[in-house]
């Protein structure tokens, strides 16, 4: 399991897929509500006058020097539910994400969100 003290070191880093291929870089983390670990992150993919950013879980994530692999396919990735730069993820569209993977989705204590950016 990724521990949540490495997150402030993780952005701005190489994100790769699952065959070391880049994906985009490292642009923030979230976090399962109810634990309080890393569960998304999203990923700056795109050229600089079009820059988006896209969702992917940290399940099967690992951490190396200066990069993060991720347990999809470039491809999956790319095809996974995204926002503009400067926008914030609705809690409505969180569900999408975790669909997108094939992940099972709960949402947050209370029924709130379960995804929190950190």
């Amino acid at each position: 399991m990724i521990q949540s003290a490495d997150i402030r070191e993780w952005r701005n880093q190489e994100v790769l897929d699952d065959e070391d291929k880049k994906i985009g870089t490292l642009e923030a983390v979230y976090v399962n509500t109810r634990s309080d670990e890393p569960a998304v992150v999203t990923v700056a993919v795109g050229l600089p006058t079009r820059r988006r950013l896209v969702f992917v879980p940290l399940a099967g994530a690992v951490v190396g020097p200066g990069y993060l692999r991720v347990a999809y396919g470039k491809s999956v990735v790319k095809d996974a539910p995204s926002m503009g730069t400067d926008d914030v993820l609705p809690a409505e569209n969180e569900r999408e994400i975790f669909t997108h993977y094939g992940l099972p989705y709960e949402p947050g204590a209370g029924g709130e969100r379960q995804l929190a950016r950190r």
